[in-house]
């Protein structure tokens, strides 16, 4: 049990602790003495500042000892540890809680757990059938097969087998927790509290590029197939809409052009000569008008 007093002898014993920091680092790191704390009975531990200006805020702890009824100190460890305003590395998160999706990348696994809550059992059973299951292919006389061109049954029916032939491969599926996380996060990112949708003119439930899906989700959930979509081949709300809608705007029916018309009358070409004065542009005159006659 750690005692409140510090030993007298062991806490008189600074230069004792301050000459192993200084063999152990260098003089030069370590600084002065702070406090002498005890740790247990006749178990004393030394504080000294520490001067590497790589581990500021940090100190050098010595701890000191002495056996019962024995009047030398003598030394235990020499150790770096971190006082109140030391710079420490953040708190260490497990990498399953530190994956962001977008971090894997071609190669990487991802390996789930095999009590992961957002999976349950894609089927339920034994390997093999029960007792009721077990009488029925024990009957010999029912699986003897005496066409060679006919496949013979299995002596025993397994439930992943026949799993596998219902199209019940897959050993697990999302449960509901692992329904309603997913319908979560695809809200968030396309879903109608975006600012996307609250800008839309419609919603996804009638944009013609809203490719169906099956299962539960598919009542709340689509795929969008507009390829100048913002969510092009993403999975989108139903309440979810952009500007691509398909009934959002209409574009306008080119411009039919007018019909041609061809001018058939012939006019006599008008002649012009400029004034020789003014430099005004008049008409020739006829050749009578002129004195000509």
């Amino acid at each position: 049990m750690r005692s409140r007093t510090p030993d007298r002898l062991c806490a008189e014993a600074v230069e004792l602790a301050r000459q192993a920091a200084v063999e152990s680092v260098g003089a030069e790191v370590v600084g002065e003495h702070l406090v002498a704390r005890a740790e247990a009975e006749r178990v004393v531990t030394h504080t000294f500042e520490c001067l590497d200006p790589a581990y500021r805020g940090w100190r050098w702890a010595v701890t000191v000892a002495r056996a019962p009824r024995a009047k030398v100190v003598t030394l235990d460890e020499v150790v770096l540890l971190p006082g109140p305003d030391a710079v420490l590395a953040p708190e260490w998160v497990p990498w399953s809680e530190r994956l962001r999706p977008g971090d894997m990348g071609p190669g990487d696994l991802l390996p789930t757990d095999a009590d992961d809550l957002r999976l349950e059992p894609g089927w339920t059973g034994d390997d093999e059938p029960g007792a009721a299951g077990a009488e029925l292919f024990d009957r010999e006389d029912d699986l003897v097969v005496s066409d060679p061109h006919v496949q013979p049954a299995p002596a025993r029916a397994q439930i992943g087998a026949v799993a596998d032939e219902l199209g019940m491969s897959r050993p697990r599926v999302l449960s509901r927790l692992g329904l309603h996380l997913a319908a979560d996060r695809w809200e968030k990112t396309h879903g109608p509290q975006t600012p996307m949708a609250q800008s839309a003119p419609a919603t996804c439930t009638s944009c013609g590029f809203l490719i169906p899906i099956g299962g539960s989700l598919g009542q709340a959930f689509g795929v969008c197939g507009n390829e100048f979509g913002p969510a092009d081949g993403q999975i989108v709300s139903l309440a979810y809409g952009c500007g691509g809608h398909s009934e959002a705007a209409v574009l306008p029916a080119p411009p039919v052009p007018a019909e041609l018309i061809l001018d058939e009358t012939v006019v006599e070409p008008l002649h012009l000569h400029p004034d020789r004065a003014g430099g005004s542009v008049e008409p020739d005159a006829p050749a009578e008008e002129l004195g000509h006659s």
